[in-house]
């Protein structure tokens, strides 16, 4: 039997033993060094030979990943590691650093229990790496911290070891200041990483070494050993590489750091299951493999050949090959063709796998990423819905070839399903068809795949940028007519509550129907009125629709539809077509005719729609524009030309940090302004500058610039040149 058949079957022995299990991922800012060390992780199991390990990149098995050096997809392995003479299963996931990506690491977040946080010892805690700590902490997920790159500081910056212990020092400081500020309560001393409990290492994942406190004390070794390896030359420092190797370290940190499946699960069902059954609560937490199935679906891959292959968490219950499923969110019933484990690119197939693992499965067809699976005949709650930032860039694609168009819009679909951060609006009647997404980066590679990998040869538009439409006040009441006359719809519109808006956005509040009862409390406590608070019906993106109807017997039988004119408005509101942002709509009152036949979808739809659209008119309507944090590092020589390149884009310059002869820059530009920045930005620095940005959601575009953006975006849409009025939708 060969080395990978030997760990296979060492892997599906260890699945049982959840004792045994550790949950981790990756996560870290882009370039800190991710990949290279799961290389050396995958070299520590036999994966890979010792000649591949840091330059195989063997969790970026797309060819999009290797042309372009980044991580792109999170990618799972599995991996045997043996501690203190017990072998250990470790599923490993490898996530994306660039900010365009960053729901794949939300998304991979969900599945794990442990984090391995990897920070470049020169750049230190960059932005990015913030953020992923943050979504970590917000998923319960432990943290234990990897300095990389040592190596750069004493041969780029010559570094004695009190220096560099300086610098470890306040590496460690930054994170467990965030852990300090995100990490839930009942964790925020115990989860702080600490240099004596060995839950810092330090080290090169390019030259395959690692220490830890610990590991210094037992190999008798200093920071001095270090800095006479590298003075020494090559031979030297590949000693220390056999001396202290990466992978022992690290995984040897993960198995005595990172919770076991048991023990995650008691505190982290907590937070990501909302259900109210108690009996299953308790068989979820426990990680209880004879309970009833409970799978949450973290991640979809389109495999032309394979289907649909679904990665995911398995909370609770026994997945076996050929047993049937129910896909709790689309509502429906289908089989578990094959279950496999990850072996980088590779998958295998394996026919049954318990509770607190993470395993693919084929053939859940019609299956959305987030969905919840469970067994058709006891089906449970679904898990807590991953918030994701809404899109901020829109292309328009269309097929070059006519008879390709069916092809796209299928491939389209299957897009949408597989990453929900990608919006499609798809037109049948014309084949032009947009795709949104977190930037000109995440719609490139999207379309890579859709020429490459589908074959479907597809022309696309430049980048457009997307806004959004909202009210700076309260619109007197509007009476909007059914076409027949009969029934008449009586609204206000109004900017929503900050407070409301920020608690939908963290998920607190669930979109579509509202169960009223179970609000009311939070919804006073966020500063709406009572009558409000009781009367909240429906939520869609950051808008909350409101029935204040009263004594009326036949409402119930058009909210529904009343609901729907809503709908239809916030996804294409008046100035431009474009969705709404927190607004506030209210159904203050109604008259309906006694026949049911006269108060149909054709009535009342159009009534509550043209309502709406006219009260917003009426409430002094503006847009809301995306933005970005950016983030520069350049020498203080060029701080000016850094400064110019924010300022010259309507940007604002929130701060500014010295650090020796380096500057960090912190600004703020409009997402419409940053296309072209980063050739921009290296010719202005001739080349000596770090970079990143985050999304930093909407904020009101300049009044100078509305009416000219309205009329380009009414233009591109085929739209009447002239501005709204409400006559245009009411008597």
């Amino acid at each position: 039997m060969g080395r990978r058949e030997e760990l296979i079957t060492k892997i599906q022995e260890l699945m049982w033993k959840p004792l045994l299990i550790r949950n981790m991922g990756i996560v870290a800012h882009i370039d800190h060094g991710k990949t290279t060390l799961s290389d050396n992780l995958l070299l520590g199991s036999g994966l890979i030979s010792e000649e591949l390990a840091g330059k195989q990149l063997s969790l970026d098995f797309d060819p999009q990943e290797q042309a372009r050096g980044i991580t792109i997809n999170a990618a799972n392995v599995s991996l045997v590691h043996n501690y203190e003479g017990q072998d250990y299963l470790i599923n490993l996931i490898d996530t994306p650093g660039h900010v365009d990506f960053g729901a794949e690491v939300i998304r991979s977040m969900r599945a794990v229990d442990g984090g391995l946080i990897v920070v470049d010892a020169v750049e230190s805690v960059m932005p990015q790496s913030e953020t992923v700590l943050r979504q970590a902490l917000k998923e319960r997920v432990r943290p234990i911290l990897f300095i990389n790159k040592v190596d750069r500081l004493i041969k780029e910056l010559k570094l004695n070891p009190e220096e560099m212990q300086a610098r470890f020092l306040k590496v460690i400081a930054k994170v467990n200041e965030l852990i300090g500020r995100n990490a839930p309560e009942e964790f925020k001393e115990k989860w702080k990483v600490r240099v004596e409990d060995g839950s810092v290492m330090f080290g090169s994942a390019y030259h395959r070494w690692a220490l830890s406190f610990p590991h210094m004390k037992e190999l008798g070794m200093t920071l001095k050993d270090v800095i006479s390896a590298y003075q020494g030359g090559a031979e030297d420092w590949k000693k220390l590489g056999r001396k202290a190797p990466l992978h022992k370290i690290a995984l040897d940190m993960a198995v005595k750091h990172f919770p076991n499946p048991h023990q995650a699960q008691d505190y982290r069902i907590k937070q990501i299951w909302p259900g109210e059954d108690e009996d299953m609560r308790k068989k979820l937490s426990s990680c209880d493999p004879k309970a009833p199935l409970a799978f949450m679906i973290t991640k979809i891959i389109i495999d032309p050949h394979a289907g649909d292959i679904t990665t995911g968490r398995l909370f609770s219950g026994t997945l076996e090959s050929g047993m049937d499923v129910y896909l709790v969110g689309v509502k429906q019933k289908v089989k578990a063709q094959q279950i496999g484990i990850y072996m980088g690119a590779e998958r295998t197939r394996i026919e049954k796998a318990p509770a607190g693992n993470i395993v693919a499965i084929v053939g859940l067809r019609g299956a959305r990423t987030g969905d919840t699976a469970c067994d058709p005949n006891i089906p449970i709650d679904p898990f807590e819905t991953i918030q994701f930032t809404e899109p901020v860039v829109t292309e328009a694609i269309e097929a070059k070839n006519t008879r390709d168009l069916p092809k796209l819009i299928e491939v389209l679909r299957d897009i949408e399903k597989a990453d929900p951060t990608i919006h499609v609006e798809i037109d049948e009647e014309t084949g032009e068809h947009k795709i949104s997404g977190m930037g000109e980066l995440h719609l490139e590679i999207w379309k890579y795949r859709i020429i490459k990998d589908r074959g479907v040869e597809i022309e696309s538009s430049q980048p457009i940028v997307v806004y959004r439409e909202t009210v700076s006040k309260e619109s007197p009441e509007v009476e909007g007519k059914s076409p027949n006359k009969h029934n008449k719809f009586y609204i206000t519109v109004q900017p929503l509550e900050e407070s409301v808006i920020k608690t939908i956005q963290e998920g607190k509040i669930k979109q579509g129907e509202q169960k009223k009862k179970e609000l009311q409390k939070e919804l006073l406590a966020l500063g709406l009125e009572k009558e409000e608070a009781k009367n909240i019906a429906y939520v869609h993106g950051s808008n909350a629709f409101f029935n204040m109807v009263k004594g009326e017997v036949h409402i119930g039988e058009v909210l529904e539809l009343c609901i729907q004119g809503f709908e239809d408005v916030v996804k294409k509101a008046p100035l431009a077509d474009e969705k709404c942002f927190g607004l506030k709509v209210r159904l203050e009152d109604v008259t309906l005719h006694e026949d049911a036949i006269h108060r149909g979808p054709a009535q009342v739809i159009p009534a509550v729609r043209n309502a709406i659209k006219a009260a917003m008119l009426m409430a002094e309507p503006f847009l809301l524009e995306p933005k970005q944090n950016v983030f520069i590092r350049v020498p203080e020589d060029y701080l000016g030309a850094a400064n110019s390149e924010i300022s010259g884009r309507r940007g604002q310059i929130l701060d500014m940090k010295q650090e020796g002869d380096t500057v960090e820059v912190t600004g703020k530009v409009p997402v419409a302004e940053m296309f072209g920045f980063a050739n921009d930005i290296r010719s202005a620095t001739q080349g000596r500058v770090l970079w990143s940005t985050e999304n930093a959601g909407f904020e009101k575009l300049p009044a100078e610039l509305l009416r000219k953006v309205i009329a380009e975006i009414r233009k591109r849409k085929g739209l009447k040149e002239q501005l709204p009025q409400p006559q245009d939708y009411i008597e």
